[in-house]
């Protein structure tokens, strides 16, 4: 059981206070609810600029990472569809180091030209090494339009062309600052050895001061069912044919999500699992192959991803996966497949707990979705899972129907 107190400040911010006297190290987490998905479709890819431009200098600091080295601190980012978190670790005595840099990039960021460029840049510049020059780097950006017709899962987060970022302006960058990051729109964890008491009068000191701001309604087109098998075919300089296929499922506080990551689990996680077994290691169709849900907040979807072994084809390959979820489907689960997955995501979820910084982030997110509280359940609720719930949802989503499927050819 993690415990945990709770409060929000005048202003909005959401605070989450853990205490953990076993560490020194004390964990400074800020996740705002600004991913890829608020983006206007014509100028995507702000949400991971962002991310770049925070580290840029804010309004009264211009380095970001140097004074918290100083204090024997350090930090990073990420940022996905749904959201995006910043976070430190440093020494319990410097903490109030963190509220004073984070504080001031909520504030405001400094906005300068040269730090808007220099960004620019090093977005544009991953775009192209991670998307576009490197083997199978444009998969994402192929399957996700064919899979999503509405909603905006339908571009990565990196965005949909580099001439988007390369005609962001400061007016543009300042109206998604200005309509995102505030703290009516985050959520700070802190954990480590700390009282509430000392979290509330730092957060009362840096953020207190900071006033609400009027933000961008979330509100996205949902997708239509899907109810035709969708395919793409594509050749490309790499060195194996590949695939993808993409099923579509629930969001991530359906009741039925916990069954539909077990079922990732049955089908991929470890060289026990089906699909290693027959189609890696027996039949040795594919040189390496998973099934994973994308974890998304909105109703996501439900992936198979495999690279071909040589003198295999796609075809092939794509036949060899239904096989096996005809398989599973009209044969059912073997005894004690599940109890043995559902054992191994408890083990998971234990070890996950363990660091001060994994629960504030987590902590962060289960507030995000619902309430911090869900962090206590889900051990449960995937222990839960009946083989009656497992293979009736399994049924819902693994249909050709609900399939889009891409085709990444190796060229002649």
């Amino acid at each position: 059981m993690i415990e945990y107190d709770k409060f929000t400040l005048d202003n909005g911010l959401k605070v989450i206070v853990h205490q953990d006297k076993s560490t020194p190290i004390v964990a400074f987490n800020l996740i705002y609810k600004v991913g890829a998905k608020d983006e206007n479709p014509e100028q995507t890819g702000f949400a991971h600029l962002f991310e770049h431009l925070m580290f840029g200098g804010s309004i009264n600091i211009p380095s970001y990472d140097e004074p918290l080295e100083r204090v024997g601190g350090s930090n990073n980012a990420w940022t996905n569809n749904d959201v995006t978190n910043y976070y430190e670790t440093l020494p319990k005595d410097n903490l109030e180091t963190a509220f004073w840099l984070e504080s001031d990039r909520m504030l405001s960021l400094a906005f300068t030209d040269k730090s808007l460029e220099v960004q620019r840049q090093v977005v544009i510049e991953e775009f192209k090494q991670n998307y576009l020059n490197q083997p199978y780097g444009d998969m994402s950006l192929l399957l996700r339009p064919l899979a999503y017709k509405k909603h905006p899962y339908q571009w990565s987060t990196i965005g949909k062309e580099i001439s988007h970022i390369e005609s962001a302006t400061m007016d543009d960058v300042k109206s998604f600052f200005f309509s995102h990051y505030a703290p009516n729109n985050a959520i700070l964890t802190v954990a480590g050895d700390v009282t509430s008491k000392e979290v509330k009068q730092l957060a009362e000191k840096w953020f207190g001061p900071i006033e609400k701001r009027n933000l961008k309604i979330r509100n996205y087109e949902q997708e239509d069912k899907q109810t035709e098998y969708r395919f793409l075919e594509v050749k490309r300089d790499v060195p194996a044919d590949a695939i993808q296929m993409a099923f579509h499922m629930c969001d991530r506080l359906a009741p039925e999500y916990y069954a539909t990551d077990l079922l990732s689990d049955v089908l991929s996680n470890g060289k026990s699992s089906r699909l290693y077994k027959k189609l890696v290691q027996e039949k040795q169709i594919f040189s390496e192959l998973d099934a994973y849900i994308m974890g998304s907040h909105d109703a996501g979807v439900f992936m198979f991803d495999g690279k071909l072994m040589p003198g295999k084809s796609v075809k092939e390959g794509e036949a060899a996966i239904w096989e096996q979820i005809d398989l599973l489907l009209s044969k059912g689960l073997a005894k004690d497949e599940l109890l043995k997955v559902q054992n191994k995501v408890e083990t998971n979820l234990i070890f996950a707990d363990m660091s001060v910084l994994s629960k504030a982030m987590n902590l962060s997110m289960f507030e995000l979705l619902d309430d911090a509280s869900m962090i206590n359940n889900e051990t449960k609720k995937y222990k839960a899972v009946t083989e009656t719930e497992f293979l009736e949802n399994a049924k819902s989503i693994l249909k050709k129907t609900n399939c889009s499927c891409l085709h990444y050819l190796k060229q002649d």
